[in-house]
């Protein structure tokens, strides 16, 4: 009986939960089915956050709705190949969008935008909001943007980025009792080095 009433406080954590385990499977495996089930996690999470008063992760989960969109369109179509390796004539290849490094410009331009976020959400948090960890929660946010436009744009670092989010994430989830999200992120920690491994060989 306890186990069915935790059960039923808490589907919609759970759901979420399961949902992110597919969808980060599915990322490792680079289909392209990630982005709709992302797209459905986003939606479960953003009222598992209201209603735990983490805000900024709330807003991230709005983000996560449009960038699945424009991730959708990127994987399939190849979007605009900034980050994509060019061909010996010099110019970008098109089709499915593949696997690439980290240029050094757009890394210090995505270190500038992440301190930018961070400083931004830190403040709004803990000025005008009740949050309990304004730091922590504009931490992960603000690195999950990167991340999360990174993947988008099929970057292989991203994946460092996702290590670092998740171990914080844990930590920050026990302190707050939100277990199914615990087990969640634990298993998206491992899952980081899953695919840090099978991203690089489709570099």
């Amino acid at each position: 009986m306890e186990l069915y009433n935790w059960l039923s406080d808490n589907y919609i954590e759970i759901f979420g939960a399961v949902a992110g385990i597919l969808y980060v499977f599915l990322e490792i495996r680079q289909n392209i089915w990630l982005w709709p089930v992302g797209i459905a996690t986003s939606a479960v999470y953003i009222i598992v956050f209201f209603t735990n008063k983490f805000y900024a992760d709330m807003s991230l989960q709005g983000y996560y709705l449009v960038i699945s969109v424009l991730g959708w369109y990127w994987w399939l179509r190849g979007g605009r190949q900034t980050e994509v390796s060019k061909s010996e004539s010099g110019t970008a290849s098109s089709g499915v969008l593949q696997v690439s490094r980290l240029r050094i410009r757009t890394g210090i331009i995505l270190t500038v935008v992440f301190s930018a976020l961070f400083t931004v959400m830190w403040l709004v948090l803990d000025k005008l909001t009740d949050s309990p960890v304004p730091g922590w929660d504009s931490f992960i946010t603000s690195l999950s943007i990167i991340a999360t436009w990174m993947l988008a744009r099929k970057i292989y670092e991203h994946w460092y980025l996702w290590i670092i989010v998740n171990a914080a994430s844990v930590i920050l989830f026990i302190t707050r009792g939100l277990y199914p999200t615990v087990i969640l992120y634990l298993i998206y920690f491992a899952m980081s080095f899953a695919g840090l491994r099978a991203w690089k060989r489709s570099l």
